[in-house]
């Protein structure tokens, strides 16, 4: 993990060398104040040389000008290095975020890695910034600062260094319970951002089921989880600053006391001690510096395991011999497929199916039987196992295509619109960002959307909210519909795409669909059943195993699930 580390700092090196030679400086230049004091109290003051008193405080005065344009430097360069790395951690990061398979989503909330992007990394930089300084200025003013107390007095000088290894050796002790306090408050920062974003996104629904009491009631629960980590943190930060607090006092009294029997017994001149006194501090401060250093240290090093914990999950890779999907005609074929996921039983079993080029295809059968699946192993978006199976397009092995080019040749509308935050072409044009104004434009009459774009008071360049909220859920769907005829796929993949919709809504976005088929090798997922009545073949998928194959009219004659399921909405029907 150091290496990983360390890497993000190549790009940086000339400029982190610059500022660890002005930290080095600062550090020199922190020296020659009790060096000065000394000669003042030893030889100008009894001495009476009062021009040298003038030139030394003048020189003084002039290095801690210096010192302060090198702090300025240090201060900006130095954390402006951290920002880069963090910069490059979070694009490294969010680059990776975009090649993990549709598992690792099933298993992460967003919430928390979005915890890992901003917060955890800011600690990252944090430490980035400050530890190669705080290491290189504190044991840079150990070292100088031992030697010039040796010079002054040997005997006071090793009483002193004698403690540091008592103070290092109960920091280190109590750094345990330190580290394992921050990884808690951590994870439960992570659960509190993770309840905030679930609970933004679906306030319209809190709102609608008058539900604030049980959302506060849920905050408040991830709340005191982070209240009580945050208490084992500073119970923990309490014993640890105290004690060394307390050990480095203890410095500063034997010092008195030891300097006070030397100067009695005349083994030390009242200007030497003096000066002890007042340099000792430039050994004890950055021994306490590099102790205290310890919690952005924790910090830094608990949020940079967070970010390699997700740097190390496994992307979607293409085999070493994918080939790109070209020119293709989209005949389909599931060959003895059988797929479970990772935390339950196998939800598909010895599927068979076989679509030519252009034929639609529907999936119907109750809730949960493997439908979504089925559509969701077309592109890929989870990957069979060795022995589960093949599927094949235009008879090559999906698993020896490109994923590029796979995904970029079937087009997906579901029930559960997604829409970015920005305007209507800003979401047409995902389907293909290189398209024309013209080609968006008849993407939209296409998908029977055109004229509402254009009653909207700046048409095409409309904001539509976060996740679209400025539109209904049919406008939703018709933009989507029109992000696929822009994207013009080879396969289409329809997931209950007219489900939530009302009738008046469906008969448009079933005559946007039925136009977007055309030409296309289809998969339908449906619900309603009279919308897949002139599909050229329907599949019954029940617990997993496809039970009946054939036309509309055919599962009708045959009187099985079929025919109960569209029965059974007939009447619903007619009910209603």
């Amino acid at each position: 993990m150091f290496k990983r580390f360390i890497s993000y700092y190549k790009p940086h090196k000339k400029m982190l060398a610059l500022d660890m030679g002005a930290s080095l400086m600062i550090s020199v230049v922190g020296m020659v104040y009790p060096i000065i004091t000394n000669r003042m109290l030893n030889d100008y003051i009894p001495n009476r040389k009062y021009q040298i008193i003038i030139i030394s405080g003048a020189s003084l005065f002039l290095l801690y000008i210096i010192r302060m344009m090198l702090r300025h430097f240090v201060q900006y360069r130095g954390h402006m290095i951290g920002v880069k790395m963090q910069s490059q951690m979070r694009r490294d990061l969010f680059s990776h975020l975009q090649k993990l398979p549709f598992s690792f989503y099933d298993e992460h909330e967003t919430g928390r890695i979005m915890t890992r992007i901003t917060s955890d990394l800011f600690e990252v930089a944090e430490l980035a910034h400050h530890g190669p300084e705080n290491i290189l200025i504190s044991s840079t003013m150990i070292l100088l600062s031992f030697v010039y107390l040796l010079t002054i007095n040997v005997y006071l000088t090793l009483i002193i260094f004698t403690c540091v290894p008592v103070l290092f050796f109960i920091s280190r002790h109590l750094r345990r319970k330190l580290r394992a306090a921050f990884d808690d408050r951590r994870e439960s920062n992570a659960i509190i951002n993770s309840n905030v974003e679930s609970s933004i996104t679906g306030i319209r629904v809190t709102k609608a089921y008058a539900n604030s009491e049980m959302e506060l009631q849920k905050f408040a629960g991830s709340d005191s989880l982070f209240v009580k980590a945050n208490r084992k943190v500073y119970l923990a930060m309490a014993r640890f600053f105290s004690t060394t607090s307390f050990i480095s006092d203890v410095f500063n009294v034997l010092v008195l006391i030891a300097g006070g029997l030397f100067l009695y017994n005349g083994s030390i001149t009242f200007g030497d001690y003096s000066t002890f006194i007042v340099s000792v501090n430039l050994f004890i401060n950055p021994v306490t510096t590099l102790i205290n250093f310890t919690e952005q240290f924790q910090n830094g090093v608990s949020g940079f395991k967070r970010f390699t914990d997700i740097m190390d999950e496994k992307p979607e890779k293409d085999a070493a011999d994918a080939v790109p999907l070209d020119n293709i005609d989209g005949v389909i074929d599931f060959v003895d497929v059988s797929y479970s996921y990772k935390t339950s039983r196998e939800v598909l079993h010895n599927i068979d199916l076989h679509l030519e080029k252009g034929q639609k295809l529907a999936l119907v059968g109750p809730s949960g039987g493997g439908k979504t699946t089925i559509c969701h192993l077309l592109p890929r978006f989870y990957r069979l196992g060795e022995d589960s199976g093949k599927i094949l397009i235009d008879g090559k092995d999906i698993s020896k295509i490109t994923m590029e080019s796979l995904r970029k040749n079937i087009g997906i509308v579901q029930q559960d619109v997604f829409l970015f935050g920005g305007s209507v072409r800003d979401n047409i044009l995902y389907g293909r960002p290189d398209a024309t104004d013209a080609e968006i434009v008849e993407a939209a009459k296409r998908a029977n959307i055109h004229e509402y774009i254009m009653s909207l008071p700046n048409g095409y360049d409309t904001e539509i909210g976060e996740r679209g909220v400025k539109l209904s859920g049919g406008q939703k769907q018709r933009l989507s519909i029109a992000r696929v005829f822009l994207k013009d796929p080879s396969i289409l993949v329809l997931d209950e795409a007219t489900s939530a919709l009302d009738n008046t809504t469906e008969i448009l976005i079933q005559q946007a669909l039925d136009e977007l088929c055309k030409g296309r090798t289809t998969l339908v997922v449906a619900h309603r059943l009279s919308t897949i009545r002139n599909a050229d073949e329907i599949a019954v998928v029940e617990n997993g195993r496809i039970t009946e194959r054939g036309t509309h009219e055919e599962l009708m004659a045959a009187g099985g699930t079929y025919k109960e399921l569209y029965s059974l909405q007939f009447r619903e029907n007619e009910i209603v």
